[in-house]
């Protein structure tokens, strides 16, 4: 056994996205030898490590816990082909050495984590000091050094956040240094550093002494923070110790680890977590996982706390290492660019690529003779290849940086099921093309292809509408629709289909609802139902059910609405359930659903609108509004499905409405409007309704209401009708001043819907009742008002008319 104070593990520390680290490390472990190597990651993936360094796994690829219980807890450790740390983990396996996790378990990171957020939130202030006492009562805050930045802290993702207890720490190192900033200064001085021992050496200092600098003012204003940094490197040397204590020489155990974390991991005995510390760990139960990454999320544009700026540009970098000329970097960067200007049709010679990298060599030379930073080179680019302008390099320039990589795994390499179910079903709906980082366009025909000899293909878009619909019930942001315009046919459907690293975390974490994407789905919408609390929520879940392909989920729902609707005389709420119950009817077929079950209760909603249509016509204004949808859905229904429901009732509902004087006089007058549209009031009718509606004497807001509700519908029968015109101007003569500004209010509403032929109609009409010429009338009603007259306008709008 070794001493205590014998007891010192050779530490490596990097940045997590460093192809300078992984270059150097690589070199180190080569000399060293060592028998184990140690990797900063949450301890109980270990046995991932396999399926990272899997020869079909291409980076970059993340591991991915969550809790197995609701609510679902995220937490996510990435890896890109440079990290340090994946490079260890492939040395390790192809040298023998042990190779080992030891960060906490994801299961307690994730809880910790929790009580953080929880703090900030403000919602369990009792729990606001819970690491820092569970630090002291262990006894770490007397045994470890003191934490630092966390920019090269793994768990600083956790959660997607960033948490950065001293940024002004790195931006004095930036000015201090005469570097525009801190990005800027890390790459020149450690990425491009060719001496192994001195890069090694230069992050051991720098970790020392930027914890130092940190740990007064990390303790007094972010005292969780510290003792998170803390339990973390206690529980890391506890590790080491087991590894060591296991039979490996302490000078052949090699510690990766973040290089914030350097310094404090040297000498593991002490400050490591003991047994009973180490069972008042609080956790959650985790489940593991891998899955695809991407560099833009990986880039800070995303706001990913432990990335970089340009992960693609860093690749490059990795590979011109791994090739031995690293000097080719600038050549290879700045060519990319050009060939990216030139794909989008902005011509630049090799000769300006030539003075391009010169350009930028000459600028890093100023800087020591460095290699030329990212920096640089954007700024060359824009000299030479954008001649002096930013915005034409600027998407050529974001490709190269950032680039569109997406990582892969093996067919079926540690994923949850319902992972493997939607790879299966991308792969059988011929789907797995679209699974990029770039934004696609698909547009799908739901009809049965007769071109094609088998029933797969033949109904190929209407699967993988079935699949996107339940991807969108399952808030899996895979896919979006496009909304549909009016020319669009119903068989039609237009969709954007763009790969995320946050749709496979919803995938994931799914998984706790079904093992795959149907089931999932099922259990969804049954969780919507039970919560269901109004008829059309309920229409809208049968509607899902339907676009989904799940028929016993709209019998459920079926069941639901109809329970629902038993006692409802929200004629608003029926028409809307009816509307979509009448759609589903009509276009069940398309998706090849049996709609029968349907038809009964569509009969029924359209019985009670009809029946409660005169009650809740007794409204005020701003539901008019509604209720006039509502009515044009029931007359709707009331003509596509004449042999199903009750239009002799809808037609006595119409008439009753249009003749009673005490319900809302727009909604009597689009009562009027529907019946006229549908032949059930001749010319004499009307003209007997139009007389008794705009009689002089009645007032300004029932007569001119009324109006406005007739003219919303059969306009052209409207604009034919002279008598009506006269009626209407002899109506308005007859009013005073005070109720015809009243009676504005309604006209300009009116008259505001009518399109530029139908106003020239009007005009046609007025001007002929007036005796002037058309023109003139025309000019005055197509004509945008004044600035002084739209603010009339507005006025009456919102004017009092109670006062009167």
């Amino acid at each position: 056994m070794f001493a205590t104070e014998d007891i010192r593990v050779p530490v490596f520390g990097v940045r997590h996205l460093s192809p300078g680290g992984a270059r150097h490390l690589l070199e180190y472990l080569n000399r060293i030898r060592p028998t184990a190597v140690l990797i900063e990651g949450p301890s109980d993936a270990t046995d991932r490590i396999e399926d990272l360094i899997h020869p079909m796994t291409v980076p970059p690829v993340a591991v991915l816990a969550f809790t197995d219980e609701m609510p679902v807890r995220t937490a996510l450790w990435p890896f890109a082909i440079y990290s340090p740390e994946l490079q260890a983990m492939r040395w390790a396996s192809e040298n023998g050495s042990d190779c080992k996790l030891i960060d906490l378990p994801s299961g307690v990171a994730i809880t910790l984590e929790d009580l953080r957020r929880r703090k900030e939130e403000g919602r369990h202030p009792q729990k606001n000091i819970a690491l820092e006492e569970m630090a002291k009562e262990a006894s770490l805050t007397q045994k470890l050094p003191v934490p630092g930045p966390q920019q090269n802290s793994r768990t600083s993702s956790i959660g997607g956040e960033t948490f950065s207890s001293e940024p002004s720490v790195y931006e004095r190192i930036a000015e201090l240094a005469g570097e525009h900033d801190y990005e800027t200064y890390w790459e020149r001085h450690f990425e491009h550093n060719a001496n192994t021992d001195a890069y090694r050496e230069a992050i051991l200092a720098y970790s020392a002494e930027i914890r130092s600098l940190g740990e007064e003012r990390e303790r007094a204003e972010q005292p969780e923070e510290h003792a998170y940094n803390q339990v973390r490197e206690a529980y890391m040397r506890r590790q080491i110790m087991k590894v060591i204590e296991s039979g490996h020489d302490p000078a052949k155990v090699v510690v990766v680890c973040g290089a914030y974390h350097a310094a404090a991991l040297e000498y593991p005995s002490i400050g490591a977590m003991s047994d009973e510390e180490m069972a008042t760990m609080p956790s959650r139960r985790t489940k593991l996982t891998l899955m695809p990454y991407s560099y833009y999320r990986l880039s800070s544009l995303s706001g990913y706390g432990a990335g970089n700026a340009a992960p693609h540009y860093y690749q490059m970098m990795w590979e011109a290492m791994e090739s031995g000329r690293p000097e080719e970097l600038s050549r290879l960067y700045l060519s990319s660019a050009a060939r990216l200007l030139r794909a989008s049709g902005t011509y630049r010679s090799t000769a300006e690529v030539i003075e391009a990298v010169r350009l930028a060599e000459g600028l890093a030379s100023l800087h020591g003779g460095s290699a030329p930073t990212l920096m640089e080179l954007r700024d060359a680019a824009q000299t030479l290849l954008g001649r002096g302008e930013l915005s034409v390099v600027a998407e050529a320039l974001a490709r190269v940086d950032v680039g569109t990589e997406i990582g892969s795994l093996a067919e079926g390499v540690s994923q949850t099921p319902l992972q493997d179910d939607l790879n299966r079903e991308l792969k059988r709906l011929k789907l797995t093309k679209y699974k990029t980082a770039v934004a696609t366009d698909l547009s799908l025909d739901l009809r049965e292809n007769r071109r094609v000899s088998s029933q797969e293909s033949a109904f190929l878009d209407l699967n993988r509408s079935f699949l996107f619909r339940r991807l969108e019930l399952l808030e899996i942001p895979f896919v979006s629709s496009r909304p549909a315009g009016a020319d669009r046919a119903v068989w039609a459907e237009d969709w954007v289909i763009q790969w995320t690293p946050e749709a496979e975390i919803r995938v994931i974490e799914s998984t706790l609802l079904g093992e795959t994407i149907e089931i999932a789905s099922a259990h969804r919408l049954r969780e919507k139902l039970e919560n269901c609390t109004s008829i059309a929520e309920a229409s809208d879940l049968i509607g899902a059910s339907v676009r989904c392909g799940m028929t016993a989920q709209m019998e459920d729902g079926r069941r639901v609405l109809q329970s629902l609707a038993a006692d409802s005389r929200d004629v608003i709420q029926i028409a809307a359930a009816a509307a979509e119950l009448s759609r589903i009817i009509a276009f069940g077929d398309i998706r090849r659903v049996d709609t029968v079950a349907l038809v009964p209760l569509l009969e029924q909603l359209f019985y009670r609108g009809c029946l409660y249509l005169t009650d809740a016509a007794n409204c005020n204004d701003e539901a008019a509004y509604s209720m006039v949808a509502a009515m044009s859905d029931l007359n709707r229904i009331a003509q596509e499905h004449d042999d199903i429901v009750d239009v002799p009732l809808w037609l006595a509902g119409l008439n009753e409405l249009s003749e009673r004087d005490d319900r809302n006089p727009k909604l009597s007058g689009f009562a009027c409007a529907l019946l006229l549209e549908r032949g059930e009031m001749d010319a004499n009718q009307c003209a007997a309704e139009v007389s008794r509606r705009l009689s002089p004497g009645i007032p300004s807001d029932l007569g001119a209401g009324w109006f406005e509700g007739l003219s919303m519908r059969n306009r052209y029968a409207l604009l034919s009708r002279m008598s009506l015109w006269e009626q209407l101007n002899d109506y308005i003569l007859s009013l005073d001043d005070d109720q015809f500004r009243r009676a504005l209010v309604f006209l300009r509403r009116a008259f505001s819907s009518f399109s530029p032929q139908e106003k020239t109609m009007i005009a046609e009409t007025l001007g002929e009742l007036w005796g002037v010429h058309a023109e003139q009338v025309a000019e005055i009603l197509t004509g945008d008002l004044k600035e002084e007259e739209n603010k009339m306008v507005d006025e009456l709008n919102e004017f009092d008319f109670e006062d009167f």
